[in-house]
This record gives structure tokens, C-alpha cells and sequence, in this order.
């Protein structure tokens, strides 16, 4: 007679492990492929500052691949003049702090230099041992351009903005006139000239207005070329907001001066303005001739101040010959 024997081992629980293993495995895994192909640099090192891993963010950054930086100090990605900022987050790693969005400049292969936001923590064993430091960090360089582009741009607006509103004031102040419409027609034209100079630093991105461009604006009823009755002579010259905002005033005035009471005001009358830019002085002339005959004025008219005034707060000068065939203003301003 055959006897069998035997026993039951239930495995139950060993599956249940092996499975939660197998879980544990592909978790990691996992975490280690989105770790290493991050766009974010991740780093880790020792407590004394050596690289022990390197994921593909910080290759493509920083120009250093895997098997270039593991084993070397964290330091050939930081400048010379930064190793002591280095020292201090060793030691707050140490205390078990830690450092987050910390901004500061880290060094490429080939010698350039970024700004990157830094967050740093602690690595510990499993017997809660700190053992190193992990590191992840975003380079902002182009962020930070874009913030300080941002911010010049504001302050330029500010500038710009206060200078109209100067010279709108300094035009208002100074317009007289004998009735409200005539005051209304001269604060128009005075601000339309503003108008008229603005569309053309819009046109070259606010980097200025170039001369002849503003003195054919405000000269365009009276037509303008060689041979016609405004006739310009000169170099190109870009002038820069401020001052070609001034530009587009002054010639407003002596545009409307002569219409009324100057060599346009006649069918044959003509007008040269010449200028030159040297010695870093634009030197701008304007002279009247074929006109009315020309007496001096027993007062300083509302549109000379306005150009004296002009002239003045920019350090530049202006005087008027009154010539019987002509009048003929010279002024000058700094470049």
C-alpha cells in the first residue's frame, strides 16, 4: 500500500509582495525617465559638493554630458566669483533646510553665463541620515530679459509721457489769443504738430523722427521739394523723441508765422531752411524771402516765446533777424 504525503503552503502573501515590488519597480522607473528627461536641470551631489547624477536638462543647458560631470565638483557650473554662495548652501543642506526659487548665475561649458532659479533639498538615507542634496533649477535667462525689456519700456513710456504733457503744458500757458476760437485753433494746431511727430516714432519703433520727415509734415500745404516754395537743404539727422517733439513745435510756429504774416502769406513767397550737424549741435536755419516787407515787432509774439522756450529747456539758443526782406531765425540745439 502507497502512502502520500504532503503539505499546503499558502503563497498568498509572497505574490502579494512580489507584486507590490514589481508596482515599486515600474513607479521608480517611471520616476527616474521623467527625472531624466526633464526640461528642468535635476542634479544631485554630495555633502561635499560632488555631482553624482545628471539628468539631460542639465546637459543641454549647462553643455556637460552625464559621464563629463558625475564624479566632478558641482563648482565647474558655478563662476569663480560664486563659490562662497556654493559654501552656504552646502552648510544650510547640512542643517536639513531647505532653498527654494533662489536666483542666481550659473556658468555653461563654454564660458556663457545664465541666470537660473535654483530649489535645493536634502537627500537622506533610510535611517534619516542627510547624505547630499538634490537640485532642480529653470534657467529664466531669456525670462529675465524679457522683465527688463518690460521695465525699460515702462520707464520710456513714463518719460516720454511726461514730455508731452510738459511742452502741452508750456504750449497752453503760453497761447494768447483775441477770441476762444482762435485760442481753441492755436492749442489745435500746436497739439496736432505733437500728433503729427508721434505718428512718425511709431513708424521707427520710438528710436526718433528724422528731420526732413517732420519739416515736410508741417510744410505739406505749401508744398516742398527743390524747386518748390520750400526749399531744404541738409544732412539726414535722426533726432531723438525729445528733441524731435521740440522740432515739430518750433516749425509749427514759424510755419503758422509765416502763413500769416511772412513769405507764405504771398503766392510768390519762398522759404529756405538749411542745416548741418556738427560738433554735435544741429545748427538749423530758416530764412523768408519774395514775403511781405518785414518790420521788427514791437513785442515778443506768443509763438517766438514758444520757441524760445522751446530751444531754452534743451540748453539750446535761437535768435531772429528781422531784415526787411525776410525774417531769417537761427537755432541751435544739442545732439
Amino acid at each position: 500500500m502507497i502512502r502520500w504525503c504532503g503539505t499546503n503552503t499558502d503563497i498568498t502573501e509572497r505574490r502579494e509582495i512580489e507584486s507590490a515590488l514589481r508596482d515599486t519597480e515600474e513607479e521608480l522607473n517611471l520616476l527616474a525617465s521623467i527625472v531624466h528627461s526633464s526640461d528642468d536641470i535635476i542634479v544631485s551631489k554630495t555633502l561635499d559638493g560632488i555631482i553624482s547624477s545628471w539628468n539631460e536638462g542639465a546637459e543641454r543647458v549647462f553643455g556637460y554630458m552625464a559621464a563629463e560631470a558625475i564624479g566632478q565638483p558641482i563648482t565647474i557650473v558655478i563662476p569663480e566669483s560664486r563659490h562662497a554662495e556654493e559654501r552656504e548652501i552646502l552648510s544650510k543642506v547640512r542643517r536639513g533646510e531647505r532653498i527654494e526659487h533662489f536666483e542666481t548665475i550659473r556658468q555653461r561649458k563654454d564660458g556663457t553665463q545664465i541666470v537660473v532659479s535654483l530649489t535645493i533639498s536634502p537627500i537622506k538615507n533610510k535611517a534619516g541620515v542627510i547624505i547630499g542634496a538634490s537640485k532642480i533649477a529653470r534657467d529664466i535667462t531669456e525670462q529675465k530679459r524679457i522683465q527688463e525689456r518690460i521695465s525699460v519700456l515702462a520707464r520710456e513710456a513714463e518719460h516720454r509721457s511726461k514730455n508731452v504733457l510738459a511742452n502741452v503744458s508750456a504750449m497752453v500757458n503760453l497761447s494768447r489769443a483775441d477770441s476762444v476760437d482762435e485760442l481753441k485753433q492755436s492749442v489745435q494746431g500746436r497739439i496736432q504738430a505733437l500728433a503729427n511727430v508721434h505718428s512718425l516714432f511709431a513708424a521707427s519703433r520710438w528710436t526718433g523722427a528724422e528731420l526732413t520727415l517732420i519739416l515736410k509734415q508741417e510744410m505739406a500745404p505749401y508744398s516742398f521739394g527743390v524747386n518748390d516754395r520750400v526749399r531744404t537743404n541738409g544732412p539726414q539727422v535722426l533726432l531723438e523723441p525729445d528733441l524731435a517733439q521740440a522740432i515739430a513745435i518750433v516749425v509749427h510756429e514759424l510755419v503758422t508765422n509765416a502763413s500769416k504774416y511772412g513769405a507764405l502769406s504771398t503766392s510768390h513767397g519762398c522759404i529756405d531752411v538749411t542745416w548741418s550737424d556738427s560738433d554735435r549741435k544741429l545748427q538749423l536755419v530758416w530764412a523768408e524771402s519774395n514775403g511781405p516787407k518785414v518790420e521788427a515787432p514791437s513785442h515778443t509774439g506768443f509763438g517766438s516765446k514758444i520757441i524760445q522756450v522751446m530751444a531754452v529747456e534743451r540748453k539750446g539758443a535761437v535768435t531772429f533777424d528781422w531784415r526787411p526782406e525776410g525774417m531769417v531765425c537761427r537755432i541751435s540745439f544739442p545732439l
